[in-house]
């Protein structure tokens, strides 16, 4: 099972969701990627995700182009100019979805309300990346059987 989340920087959504997914299957191939990525991936995704156990302090963004001629089963946008401006996967792509989350890169205030913007996406992402293994993917295991 072959899955990308793409979004704009791949700095903070996308890593949560690819971060997400690995820890509850790690037969998962997960990536994540980014239609215009960023230098590095946000400190505070990376200090908010180490509270989950999760370490994405040695990840760095990637561009979208990088996963272009692959095949996936799924590919999830998490932001809604990636899903504008997803490219045409000249793989084969069986499924395409789009589970939105605001952008806590974006987020203003003290830092104690910044950091409280990026646990609750970081919060909202765990919560619908699980209902989309439990949901989604049991389904399409079943169907390569």
């Amino acid at each position: 099972m072959k899955i990308l989340i793409l979004c704009t920087g791949n700095s903070c959504r996308s890593q949560m969701a690819e971060g997400f997914l690995k820890s509850l299957d790690h037969t998962l191939e997960v990536f994540s990627a980014g239609t215009k990525p960023g230098e590095k991936v946000h400190p505070i995704a990376i200090l908010v995700m180490k509270e989950e156990g999760i370490d994405l302090s040695h990840r760095h963004p990637k561009s979208v182009d990088k996963f272009i001629n692959m095949a996936f089963d799924y590919v999830i946008t998490v932001c809604d100019d990636a899903k504008e401006s997803c490219p045409v996967f000249s793989g084969e792509v069986k499924h395409r979805l789009h589970i939105g989350f605001d952008d806590p890169a974006e987020a203003t205030g003290t830092g104690t309300e910044i950091k409280a913007i990026f646990v609750r996406v970081r919060n909202e992402i765990k919560s619908e990346f699980k209902r989309f293994y439990n949901e989604q993917l049991p389904k399409s295991k079943a169907l390569k059987k």
